[in-house]
């Protein structure tokens, strides 16, 4: 019995694509922006694939910590509507203000979110 050979990426024949030095650096310039190999971006280019830059998630990344910091906040201010001692001084309507004021911050960083991770289509 023969060995059988697996098909992948490293043993299957390369695409050779010339190109000027400074088409060069543009190309691996946009690869880098975009969190992939120069040959991962001309790959995912060239089968048609929208590139988004590594930015945009970054971005979102630090939209869903401070998401999330806003989250613990309002679980704090929760704890403070109790009848804990060392929370007497805060009045409920401060409270329920502020708690109103992260939802809506909440609210508008879930939209930014999606704006950035889903954009709209290009008219």
């Amino acid at each position: 019995m023969g060995k059988q050979t697996t098909v992948t990426r490293k043993n299957s024949p390369p695409i050779k694509v010339y190109c000027l030095p400074e088409e060069k650096d543009l190309i691996e310039s946009n690869a880098k922006a975009a969190g992939m190999s120069a040959a991962r971006y001309l790959r995912e280019v060239g089968q048609g694939y929208q590139i988004k830059g590594i930015v945009d998630y970054e971005q979102v990344r630090e939209l869903a910590r401070i998401n999330g910091d806003l989250g613990r906040l309002g679980g704090l201010l929760k704890l403070w509507l109790t009848n804990d001692e060392r929370t007497a001084h805060f009045g409920d309507s401060t409270i329920r203000a502020l708690l109103g004021r992260i939802e809506a911050t909440q609210d508008e960083m879930g939209k930014i979110m999606m704006s950035v991770v889903m954009p709209r289509a290009e008219q």
